[in-house]
């Protein structure tokens, strides 16, 4: 039996459906909707909505549980006339995929095998996975994209499944340490202001009132503080400021409320990034942030091995340096033990990282960073590297001289010598398996040492510990294939399916691919995109979101179409991702420009999004550090790195982009790719066999009757 099984199947096997389901009448929870449902659920959502006011009338959930005696199988639940349709009496509808990936998730629960379900838009896929979860018995982890899809999942799925299947199931929702408040650092900077001017100090008003009301201290309550907040990380929960069990408000803590509540669950909801943080503490022997479990759920699972590959990573940047000097400077302010001789150490660090961190070229981009680069810049920057390191070891040898030694500075100490052993590291190690690079962006500077193949890190620290992993998403297949997902992630044996449709995609979306357009590299394709895609919003009258494979790629198109068309024009960078689109869904006849974080995650139902344009087939950047290191791997070993690893990668980042388009039965648009090589190369094939059934076009006057109709 895998790791943590036995000790992690232990919730549900007495908090079963049928046993849930006597309880529909108690109505014990009612659930919060979300203006931001996540990708995919949208049919579900809404008809989970319906559930509350039907059941006043129609006593289905009392027949429910007067019929039911034992656990049903998926078929009971998902089939015709099955509990979901007695529970959601008014314009339920019946979906297969949903059926039969409710069916193979369960046999992967009882079976204790992986399974990979590639499940579109519209499939239902949450419920689909949440109730064989809660069947198995078992402590799974739900790990999603996203913590909007967190919130989701806890504020309407969850509380529809307690309220008709599981009253007695306990589900936690886990975030990383810094979104929560740290009451510690509240009581401190209450008895010794330290603010910055009339709008800082209202807002810790604000803050110091909510932390009387809130249950959670979670940020994301605090919809009046920005995004780049500079007061709350001087409030938040993190580790490196964290004093354990030695601090005085260690009991009523949020972050230890938070594990406590998911010790005791028996669904815990995580994002990607939380999940990865915790399997590289459990690599490196440094603990655990989550309880014992047998068994993870993957949602958006697309995504997991960038996550993977950041947390099995190595990284400084100036901005750990100049944290650690701020968080020093206030613990010492805090605890009155800020000699001159401790403050001229802070500043000793803050000093010598700049002068290290200037060394490095001040173009922005992400850079190489090989062996041979190291040793020169060692060469020619050994004194600021030296001097940098030794203002660490010099705060580390003054706090260990202090005669009092309080455990923030305990803790101050260990994170300056961790970020010694980093630096050391990142220049003077070479790890066969890591690519070394640079990056510059805006101010920061960032070192870093990435795995260049996560699967066998993913095969020894994850699928051989656990015996039950579900990956799931609506773009994990190339080709109609998982040969991709399963050598990238290592996953060796596993049941996989892909799911039929839930749209008739041939009906509702139309694939325009210019016949005219100049290749991709040549002068004179700029100049012909802005032509096309000013053609096609007059089509669409806006509602578009024009995605773009690079910023300098979009920062162009956008001059050049700015001026003229009539529609409102809105720019990624101009503003925060969410700001950006919740104006985009208020806004009529909105056009979007926008590079990779709006390919994904993003969900406009409706006609506010009638038209994607995509510029290039999305190929990663091929001088990419990461992405240089994987295809040498590749062609080392004698494969074919172009079909192999890059173009089975744009595939799904070409679904994901187009996937904005289509969210529910009724949405209708264009998907227009600018990039003739779909139609030229031999490859372009296989991006065309791994989409939807779209019906295409050359012309844009099939565009216009289709825009008509």
């Amino acid at each position: 039996m895998a790791k943590g099984t036995k000790k992690a199947d232990k919730g549900l096997k007495k908090k079963g459906i049928a046993a849930g389901v006597a309880s529909v009448a108690a109505g014990e929870r009612v659930y919060a909707p979300l203006e931001e449902e996540s990708a995919g659920e949208e049919v579900e959502a809404r008809e989970i909505e319906r559930f509350e006011d039907e059941e006043k009338t129609t006593g289905a959930a009392e027949k429910n549980a007067q019929e039911l005696t034992q656990t049903p199988s998926m078929q009971e639940v998902f089939g015709p006339g099955g509990l979901l349709e007695r529970c959601m009496t008014a314009g339920y509808e019946h979906r297969p995929a949903q059926l039969e990936m409710a069916e193979l998730v369960h046999d992967a629960f009882q079976s204790r095998r992986h399974a990979i379900v590639e499940a579109g838009t519209g499939t239902g896929k949450t419920l689909a996975y949440l109730l064989p979860a809660i069947c198995s018995g078992r402590r799974v982890v739900i790990s999603t994209a996203t913590k909007s899809l967190q919130e989701q999942l806890y504020q309407k799925d969850v509380p529809f499944l307690q309220k008709y299947f599981a009253p007695n199931l306990k589900v936690a929702v886990m975030k990383g340490r810094s979104n929560f408040l740290c009451k510690a650092k509240l009581h401190q900077m209450a008895d010794q202001p330290m603010l910055r001017g009339m709008e800082e100090m209202d807002a810790f008003r604000q803050i110091r009132d909510w932390s009387k009301l809130t249950e959670t201290g979670d940020r994301s309550e605090l919809t009046f503080l920005t995004d780049d907040s500079e007061l709350w990380p001087r409030l938040d929960a993190r580790r490196e400021t964290c004093t354990g069990q030695k601090c005085a408000n260690f009991n009523e803590c949020f972050v230890t409320q938070m594990h406590q509540r998911a010790a005791e669950a028996d669904l815990i909801i995580v994002n990607h990034h939380l999940f990865f943080a915790d399997l590289a503490l459990k690599q490196d022997d440094f603990g655990s942030i989550l309880p014992e479990y047998s068994a993870v759920v993957f949602d958006e699972a697309h995504e997991i091995e960038d996550v993977a590959s950041d947390y099995f990573g190595r990284q400084i940047s100036n901005f750990r340096f100049e944290e650690l000097a701020r968080d020093a400077d206030i613990a010492l302010r805090l605890l009155h033990l800020g000699t001159p001789s401790l403050l001229r150490r802070t500043q000793r660090i803050r000093e010598r990282s700049r002068t290290f961190f200037e060394a490095f070229p001040s173009k922005d981009g992400r850079f190489p960073f090989t062996r041979a680069e190291r040793a020169v810049f060692l060469e020619q920057n050994r004194e600021a590297y030296d001097e940098l390191a030794q203002a660490l070891k010099g705060l580390e040898t003054e706090f260990a001289a202090a005669a009092q030694k309080p455990e923030e500075l305990l803790r101050l100490s260990r994170r300056s010598f961790e970020l010694r052993q980093e630096m050391t590291f990142l220049f003077e190690s070479n790890e066969g398996n890591f690519v070394y690079w640079f990056e510059r962006r805006n101010k920061g500077v960032f070192l870093a040492a990435t795995p260049i193949d996560v699967s066998q890190l993913l095969r020894e620290k994850l699928f051989e510990q656990f015996d039950t992993v579900i990956l799931t998403s609506a773009t994990l297949t190339v080709g109609g294939r998982f040969d991709y997902i399963r050598h990238r992630f290592g996953v060796d044996h596993a049941k996989e399916r892909t799911l039929p449709p839930e749209f008739d995609y041939g009906e509702q979306a139309l694939l325009y691919l210019p016949k005219k357009m100049p290749d991709v590299r040549d002068a004179g394709f700029a100049g012909k995109a802005a032509d096309e895609i000013i053609e096609l919003l007059e089509l669409s009258q806006g509602r578009a979101f024009c995605l773009f494979t690079s910023y300098s790629q979009m920062n162009d198109l956008y001059e050049r179409i700015r001026t003229r068309v009539d529609f409102p024009l809105m720019l990624q960078g101009t503003a925060p991702r969410s700001v950006l689109l919740e104006r985009f869904k208020n806004t009529s006849g909105a056009v979007l420009f926008a590079t990779a974080s709006f390919w994904q995650g993003v969900d406009v139902p409706g006609d506010q999004l009638s038209c994607v344009i995509v510029d290039k087939l999305p190929f990663a950047v091929p001088s990419d550090p990461i992405v240089a290191a994987r295809v040498k791997a590749l062609q080392d070993e004698g494969r074919n790195a172009f079909s192999e690893y890059q173009v089975p990668q744009a595939v799904l980042a070409l679904k994901q982009g187009f996937g904005r388009l289509i969210r529910t039965k009724t949405d209708r648009g264009i998907l227009a790719l600018l990039d003739t090589r779909i139609q030229r190369m031999a490859y372009g094939k296989i991006f065309i066999a791994s989409l939807p059934a779209y019906r295409k076009t050359q012309e844009l006057s099939d565009v216009a009757r289709f825009m008509g109709s």
